[in-house]
């Protein structure tokens, strides 16, 4: 069973460009996180800062570099958690141990889920209510990892209940690098005469110190990515952040097909100190997302051709505050309170027939208006006062549309071949519209909306012991928002028109019974088509110039041996080219983040109810990283973020039944 479509049902013949991985898939994989787990996929780079929990890594699809977050959409449960600023999606929120499955759809998806969905959905299913166990399970590992949780599941009838907590401990590899984490959910529901409700609660809490960059500067005889990469520039760096949600859903049957409502609210706290070498800077952000989605499926029969019609609602509803100070202690009286309420409500459609029995195709719209009203208030006797501005109070309205076609043919029973056109698009957040004006002062900087086409064909096979997909794809994209560190007094703006052609192809067999084997590579060309990247220092004509980090090629091989029906052998391999720097638009750096491998180990063994595991992760001990940023001064220079060399992790968990 998938949502692809927003509706649990049969992984059948849809024309969707969708992946699984399984609960055995994350069960056999020697990933620890879920972007991890992810970048073993086709088409998916991620960018690690610290190497410590997936604490600040960014999640990229088909080549959009460093605003890949804002791109790719990631759902929990179906309910966005990319939120309206740039604090990234906290993914050691959830736990691989409390998922299901995690469905992957390439291509655009603004049509059934809105804005940010350029280059595809990512939608993680946590567990649900399944007979009735308790499993307890205790880890320890490198750099003083400690692991410990707890999950279970009780079904009587019609009812059901599961629950998941767990608490995470590390030092990381680097110097201030300690990261704490806690985790709790739980999922209650009841089946009857009224269809089916869930109500799902979660609750999380991390703190983590941060280590900052390592500084490489040949003209200065400078390169501590060589001499200290454990170092810490950052000693008196830290983050804190707490987060809960509530989701609840309802779903009926009904004679003509099917309803479903969803309701959901979610807060987070956010606080963060910097220290700039003696000019601190503290702030706490507080956000509150309130959403709404009902939708209906209704069975259509065209001319005696199944055919299945879909419109919904999402409204989400978003409180924002953020207050900044020099000391903690000082918060009570901010030196600048910035407040936004946006809110985005966006109806849609969506119809699949099946024209013939080997041919479905589906098309659908979606029309969404956005609305944002900020405000700023500044305060010149505040402590750490010395100078400043409140940005004047503003609003912005907008409409914006999608729409996608698809077809998927049956060639033979087991092949079958697809293409999809769509148009997405994406808002700019409240983080990339607060920014200073040529005079250094703050202001409402509203960007025009992103947007996207895309065109993709692919041809899939799918057997007993093996399967394949081979996908094309072009995305062209316009007004593409992004960070543009290079001109003074404007922090964000509407790049040149740029484009992604990439091929991605996937492939698994079981040889044997006792193996299983897979491999995913991906090839990107990221670049833009026209334009310039006004005030840069460094160059400005942007025409035919490649967009940094995003690697041309990506290979992962995977492998699994049962030895036994209780021992089994997991091992994963990928290689990563080169890419350019975060800030390097021009491309003439010079340096780039140089191509690595990683070998990855897992073996379970399973004794009674015991589930003995051992994890190594980078085996060949590859000193790299795959974050970097140009200087936006000074030529030759740049700050990487080394990550972790060989680690490993051993996990015991035993099953009450």
């Amino acid at each position: 069973m998938v949502t692809a479509t927003r509706f649990e049902e049969s992984r059948a013949d849809r024309p969707v460009n969708l992946s699984v991985i399984t609960a055995q898939d994350i069960r056999n994989s020697p990933a620890r996180t879920v972007p991890d787990l992810l970048s073993e996929q086709a088409g998916i780079i991620i960018h690690d800062f610290f190497g410590n929990n997936a604490t600040t890594t960014t999640v990229d699809m088909r080549g959009f570099g460093i605003t890949g977050g804002q791109n790719t959409l990631i759902l929990v449960d179906g309910r966005r958690i990319v939120d309206i600023d740039l604090s990234g999606v906290q993914w050691s929120a959830v736990p691989l141990s409390a998922i299901e499955r995690i469905e992957i759809v390439r291509g655009g998806g603004s049509v059934l889920y809105g804005e940010g969905a350029t280059a595809g959905v990512i939608n993680i299913i946590t567990r649900q209510p399944e007979g009735t166990n308790v499993v307890v399970r205790g880890s320890a590992g490198s750099f003083d990892a400690r692991d410990g949780a707890v999950h279970g599941s009780l079904s009587r009838g019609g009812l059901g209940m599961s629950f998941f907590a767990s608490h995470f401990e590390s030092d990381g590899y680097r110097r201030n690098n300690e990261n704490r984490q806690t985790n709790a959910l739980a999922d209650l529901r009841w089946s009857g005469a009224m269809g089916e409700l869930s109500l799902k609660l979660a609750s999380d809490n991390q703190g983590t110190r941060l280590p900052g960059p390592r500084t490489v500067q040949p003209s200065a005889g400078i390169d501590q990515v060589s001499t200290d990469r454990r170092g810490t520039a950052t000693p008196l760096d830290w983050a804190q952040r707490e987060g809960n949600r509530v989701l609840f859903d309802w779903r009926r049957d009904v004679p003509f097909g099917e309803f479903n409502v969803g309701a959901g609210w979610r807060d987070k706290n956010q606080r963060s100190y910097f220290d700039f070498g003696g000019f601190p800077d503290y702030r706490e952000v507080d956000l509150t997302v309130r959403s709404l989605s009902p939708r209906v499926k209704v069975n259509l029969p065209v001319a005696g051709r199944p055919n299945t019609f879909i419109v919904g609602f999402d409204l989400y509803d978003w409180d924002y505050g953020r207050r900044v100070s020099n000391n903690p202690a000082n918060i009570g009286r901010p030196i600048n309170d910035i407040d936004a309420r946006e809110q985005t409500a966006g109806l849609y459609v969506l119809d699949t027939l099946g024209v013939t029995d080997r041919l479905s195709v589906s098309a659908g719209a979606r029309r969404e208006r956005l609305k944002i009203d900020a405000t700023d208030r500044f305060d010149p006797t505040a402590p750490g006062a010395f100078f400043g501005s409140a940005a004047p109070a503003s609003s912005q309205r907008l409409y914006r549309n999608a729409y996608d076609l698809g077809a998927r043919y049956q060639l033979t029973p087991t092949t079958a071949a697809m293409a999809k056109t769509a148009q997405s698009y994406r808002f700019a957040n409240v983080d990339e519209i607060y920014e200073f004006s040529p005079f250094f002062t703050n202001q409402f900087q509203f960007l025009r909306p992103q947007t996207s086409r895309s065109h993709e064909i692919g041809v899939e096979t799918r057997g007993v012991t093996r399967g394949a997909r081979l996908t094309l794809f072009e995305i062209d994209v316009t007004d593409e928002i992004h960070l543009d560190p290079f001109t003074a007094g404007i922090g964000n703006r509407n790049l040149p028109p740029s484009r992604r052609r990439g091929v991605e192809l996937e492939a698994n067999a079981r040889p044997v019974p006792q193996l299983h084997l897979a491999a995913a590579y991906s090839f990107i060309q990221a670049k833009f088509r026209e334009g310039t990247l006004t005030g840069s220092p460094f160059g400005t004509s942007l025409a035919g110039r490649t967009v940094p980090l995003v690697p041309r090629h990506k290979l992962t091989v995977k492998s699994s041996w049962d030895f036994s029906a209780a021992t089994r052998l997991s091992a994963v391999a990928t290689y990563v080219g080169e890419q350019f720097m975060d800030n390097d638009e021009p491309n003439t750096l010079g340096v780039k983040i140089p191509s690595y491998t990683l070998v990855d180990l897992k073996l379970t063994h399973r004794v009674g109810q015991w589930l003995l595991s051992a994890t190594l992760n980078n085996v060949l001990g590859e000193k790299y990283y795959n974050y970097a940023v140009r200087s936006q001064f000074v030529a030759d220079r740049y700050n990487a973020y080394p990550l972790p060399g060989i680690n490993g992790l051993v996990t015991a968990e035993y099953r009450f039944r």
